[in-house]
């Protein structure tokens, strides 16, 4: 990835406070599930699928299960890493 991908990626990211939000969830568990993240932020689960959809979408989480259609848990990428990393301290 480049500066400027990257840059572009934080900026996608902190457009949306769903996905801020879950990015700060990312940050302090390794695996997450959305109606985990749901209850824990007092978000609806739709909200936080929908954040765990663009995410992944982008490349920056993977779907461990994705045999399954519910109870789905999701981990970073590497470059969700490198934009975790971006976002630390300065917006998280």
């Amino acid at each position: 990835m480049t500066e400027n991908s990257i840059d572009e990626l934080v900026n996608w990211v902190i457009s949306v406070d769903r996905r801020l939000i879950l990015m700060d969830s990312m940050k302090r568990h390794p695996f997450v599930r959305a109606s985990d993240i749901a209850h824990e932020t007092s978000r609806s689960t739709q909200n936080i699928s929908h954040a765990l959809k663009e995410l992944e979408s982008k490349g920056l989480i993977q779907c461990l299960t994705p045999e399954k259609t519910t109870w789905r848990k999701y981990i970073l990428t590497e470059e969700g890493k490198t934009i975790l990393e971006k976002l630390d301290g300065k917006y998280l």
